[in-house]
């Protein structure tokens, strides 16, 4: 056996085994206590100059951070014993990170490598090399159990009790990592090609949204020079949903990773308009009528230019100024173009020099373009403009829109709706809208290009309108996008019902859409009742699958009391969502005063509450061990998509669902 090899079990007693495996844990925490010590022993003094020493501090920062160890989350989670003669270890233990001693012996492997693959996709009937596969169970951050699965021996393997004991496990707080239960339909979508855009369709409980942040934290370990470089984002629906997944990266060790809303990325604008009127600004018919009305501030020279320098006077005729411009419309951005026309007529004006027998250079070029001239003809035929001074126009000026239009098919009585009731005096007081955010942001990159990212994770992207995705394309155009969503989830006015069209308006037509159907968190009894809202929410989606029965696990009260159902609730363990019709939030949270509770917001201070009243509008990604909702005919009346967010609200339960109501419910769910 290679030195570098770990030994096979030395006992078959299961006590003994179980005792050298808590060992190779003490062992393995003792060194990642060493790599970090270590790491926090180096300086960046030894780096050149300043800023060369900042760069390198920071990395050494970073690297401590991703070494820290959570003594409540297990080092390693499975082993593999191997049949492969290669140079690789016979035995390897996969965790969340690579662990090695003193003498550079890997203790543990990353999930991430290679080599760790076989743990997530091996079976009897393709070993991958693998003799046996050893899941390890744990209580806090002590092993307490194991369970192996031989892999050589053919046949099928029954149901993993740790497996499901990890899935199936009460919960509190933010959302945990699935590293150690990912399914082989999931480590294909985590796992593939940085290159590859992934569109994943998944139903409740099937786990897109951890697939899409441990696909983040794959990519990272596999190109992490690269997308150091150019940047890895996640985009959440809200900020309480952020908090609820803000733990599961650091988990996995990646600490540097920017996670942000649409509002935040895009301007955190808020004032209230007519959802008709949003759907129309989401449009991406917008995207034609913002360029027209952006080119459309360049006007047509009608004066040439006259440069003076000493007693000479240098000039370029009116119509060499046309044409001048006319070449550059079309080709480049709004901005840089303003920059092209000023070195455009300094570069004719200093021609003219040079045919008087100067010999100007760059530096002369350079000064003729800023000179009061070519400012005063620049700024008259292509002036500066910023995105809120065109949209302002664009939306109180009715016959500047009708012109922005002229090509498009935005109707007249659509072109009335985008119109300002009463605008205001100046783009400067202008307030905007969630939906002008999207066109502000469409605009600035016509001025200046957004720069790109080197990969995107957009959660609930079906619910995003055709503006706010062309706002994110903008933002991977370089890169690849990872999409997660469920069409039966869409709430907006604007939710789509095609994924391929989703990937078009991100600029990503080549993604490849995957479906997850099969469910490993949502009983079975809750999802099917969830799912008879389907024909009336998405009629073309299949139902969703649930490998957990369930059994007990819904309860449906009319009439019931709130303060009874959640007491006998709290008697359980696991966290508890009240989830209630956002009209309701103050009232359900008052008759609750004498149980210890917090009212969720959207920037979730409170998350980690154990009791929570969560508005039915915040619900979306979230996920509690018990959940009650209360009064779903509210919840439906509430918005236009009022099922469909009743279909979010009932599939937010892990373990169980009550449902208490005094009014009718909807039809398909009348029991």
């Amino acid at each position: 056996m290679p030195a570098h090899q770990l030994a096979p079990d030395i006992s078959d007693d299961p006590a003994d085994v179980l005792s050298a495996e808590q060992s190779h844990l003490a062992e393995s925490r003792k060194a990642l206590q060493a790599m970090r010590e270590h790491a926090q022993s180096l300086s960046a003094e030894a780096a050149g100059d300043w800023v060369s020493q900042q760069v390198l501090q920071s990395l050494l920062d970073q690297r401590v951070a991703a070494l820290a160890d959570h003594p409540d989350t297990p080092l390693f989670f499975g082993r593999l014993d191997r049949s492969a003669g290669d140079d690789l270890p016979g035995t390897i233990y996969v965790g969340r990170r690579h662990v090695h001693d003193g003498a550079s012996r890997a203790l543990v492997i990353d999930w991430r490598a290679p080599v760790s693959r076989p743990f997530y996709q091996a079976s009897p009937s393709d070993p991958m090399d693998v003799v046996r596969r050893r899941r390890f169970g744990y209580h806090g951050g002590a092993l307490t159990a194991y369970e192996d699965e031989p892999l050589d021996q053919g046949g099928n393997l029954g149901p993993s009790k740790i497996l499901t004991d990890e899935i199936e496990r009460p919960r509190t707080g933010p959302m945990r990592d699935i590293v150690a239960t990912i399914q082989p339909d999931q480590d294909e979508i985590v796992r593939a090609a940085l290159t590859q855009t992934v569109c994943v369709q998944g139903a409740p409980g099937t786990g897109k949204t951890a697939v899409g942040l441990h696909r983040a934290a794959y990519l990272l370990f596999t190109h992490r020079e690269r997308l150091a470089r150019s940047g890895v984002m996640i985009v959440g629906p809200n900020r309480a949903f952020l908090s609820y997944i803000s733990s599961v990266l650091p988990a996995l060790g990646e600490v540097k990773v920017d996670q942000t809303t649409v509002a935040d990325l895009l301007g955190a604008y808020d004032t209230p308009e007519e959802p008709e009127v949003a759907a129309i600004k989401g449009d991406a018919r917008m995207a034609a009528v913002l360029e027209r009305a952006l080119w459309l501030h360049i006007s047509k020279p009608e004066e040439g230019l006259v440069y003076t320098r000493g007693v000479h006077r240098f000039r370029v005729a009116d119509y060499e100024v046309r044409e001048i411009v006319a070449s550059l419309r079309g080709t480049t951005r709004y901005g840089p173009g303003r920059a092209a026309l000023a070195q455009r007529l300094a570069h004719q004006v200093l021609v003219r020099m040079e045919q008087r027998g100067d010999s100007p250079d760059d530096r002369v070029q350079d000064a003729v373009a800023r000179s009061k001239p070519v400012k005063q003809l620049v700024d008259a035929v292509w002036p500066k403009v910023t995105p809120a001074q065109v949209l302002f126009r664009l939306l109180s000026d009715a016959g500047f829109l009708a012109k922005a239009c002229a090509k498009s098919d935005i109707s007249p009585g659509e072109q009335e709706m985008l119109l300002w009731r009463k605008p205001y005096r100046g783009w400067k007081s202008a307030k905007w809208s969630a939906a002008d955010a999207a066109l502000l942001d469409e605009l600035g990159d016509l001025i200046e290009r957004t720069s790109s990212l080197g990969h995107l994770v957009v959660d609930e992207a079906q619910d995003l309108s055709e503006m706010q995705l062309r706002a994110l394309g903008r933002r991977c155009r370089n890169g690849s996008a990872t999409v997660l969503g469920d069409l039966a989830q869409g709430t907006t006015p604007w939710s789509t019902t095609s994924w391929e069209a989703v990937l078009r308006h991100l600029g990503q037509d080549s993604g490849e859409v995957t479906e997850l159907t099969l469910g490993f968190r949502v009983p079975r009894e809750v999802l099917d009742y969830a799912a008879r809202l389907l024909p009336s929410v998405a009629p073309g989606l299949a139902p969703p699958r649930s490998l957990r029965p369930g059994l007990g696990s819904l309860s449906v009260r009319p009439g019931a009391a709130l303060a009874e159902a959640v007491g006998a609730t709290l008697s359980r363990e696991g966290s508890i969502g009240v989830i209630v019709p956002d009209a309701l939030v103050e009232q359900v949270s008052g008759s609750l005063e004498d149980i210890a509770h917090a009212v969720l917001d959207p920037d979730a201070a409170d998350q980690e509450h154990r009791l929570l009243v969560i508005p039915a509008t915040l619900a979306k990604g979230l996920e509690y061990d018990h959940v009650i909702v209360v009064e779903p005919a509210d919840i439906v009346a509430a918005e236009p998509r009022g099922l469909a967010r009743l279909y979010v609200v009932l599939t937010r339960a892990v373990t169980s669902l009550t449902v208490l109501h005094d009014k009718p419910l909807p039809a398909a769910l009348a029991i």
